[in-house]
């Protein structure tokens, strides 16, 4: 893609055509809306967006949820939750978005992700004047919560709340189950080679502690750190976990150690991985799964 700095002129054409619902309204009659972002940005619009770009799969999902979906105008590559979302244009991935395909798209609210989009293509949105939501849930709460708070932005608060009601409901159900059983010592892996991990920042780890498990990396200082196999071993998981993909047994290199307890007592287990690793309301389907799987875990403790 041609760099930024060579599209100015197309940029500020698109800009000067921007919709007036992007600025703060100058009329009586215009309904103001406004909700804080995760970073504690105050968003504020002259009227509720009806035009709104989602910059990652999580916030698509978090959208159509808070009931904002029919006013989605552009998403990023894999944003394919729910199926409707498949049908609309993509502005390109979440790291590398066109911006020019954005401006293009007279957006009135882009909610972006703010460790997962790249800040200066985010900055340059900004600077159009074009409002910019940042999404980074990392607790079970900011969840429900921003199903609230784009609700607010888009003008769909009953389908906001009602969504937010339904996932605290439901995670209080899950805890109350789960959350006081034997701890599980859990080694979650993102990525084979080099091996990654999560630590206790990700959302991953609330959901493992959720359970009753203990993320044997989660004090690593990185949100998704590299470690190495024989860390791994050192720290002897009585779990492992992986996000389902295209292998047909993502963790073999682990059985190449029956010493493992994991290993030793065939703890080895898959989770779906867009349940797990997009902070959107469906991280209580991975979740059950994974409190299903650490249950197993207890139950075969000699």
């Amino acid at each position: 893609m041609r760099r930024l700095g060579c599209r100015a002129s197309f940029v500020a054409a698109i800009a000067a055509a921007l919709p007036a619902a992007s600025l703060l309204a100058s009329g009586p009659a215009a309904a103001v809306v406004s909700a804080t972002d995760d970073t504690g940005r105050t968003i504020t619009l002259a009227a509720p967006a009806r035009r709104i770009v989602s910059l990652a799969p999580h916030t698509t999902e978090l959208l159509f949820a808070s009931g904002a979906g029919s006013w989605l105008v552009g998403v990023t590559d894999y944003s394919d939750y729910p199926p409707q979302a498949n049908r609309i244009p993509s502005v390109g991935s979440a790291a590398a978005f066109d911006v020019e395909r954005i401006v293009s798209l007279r957006p009135d609210l882009v909610v972006a992700w703010g460790s997962g989009n790249s800040a200066s293509k985010i900055a340059a949105l900004r600077q159009l004047g074009i409002p910019v939501f940042d999404s980074e849930p990392r607790e079970f709460e900011t969840i429900a919560s921003s199903m609230e708070r784009l609700a607010r932005l888009a003008g769909t608060e009953p389908a906001g709340q009602a969504a937010a009601r339904a996932f605290r409901v439901r995670l209080q159900t899950i805890a109350a189950s789960y959350r006081q059983r034997p701890p599980v010592r859990v080694f979650y892996q993102i990525w084979r080679a080099p091996l990654m991990t999560l630590n206790d920042d990700h959302l991953v780890s609330d959901a493992i502690q959720l359970c009753g498990g203990q993320n044997i990396f989660g004090k690593l200082r990185q949100l998704a750190p590299s470690v190495s196999m024989e860390a791994v071993l050192k720290e002897n998981p009585e779990v492992i976990i992986t996000g389902s993909g295209g292998e047909p047994d993502p963790l073999a290199q682990w059985r190449r150690f029956p010493a493992i307890t994991a290993v030793a007592r065939d703890n080895l287990f898959t989770v779906a991985s867009e349940t797990m690793t997009r902070s959107g309301p469906r991280i209580l389907d991975g979740t059950e799964t994974l409190c299903r799987q650490l249950a197993l875990a207890r139950s075969r403790r000699k």
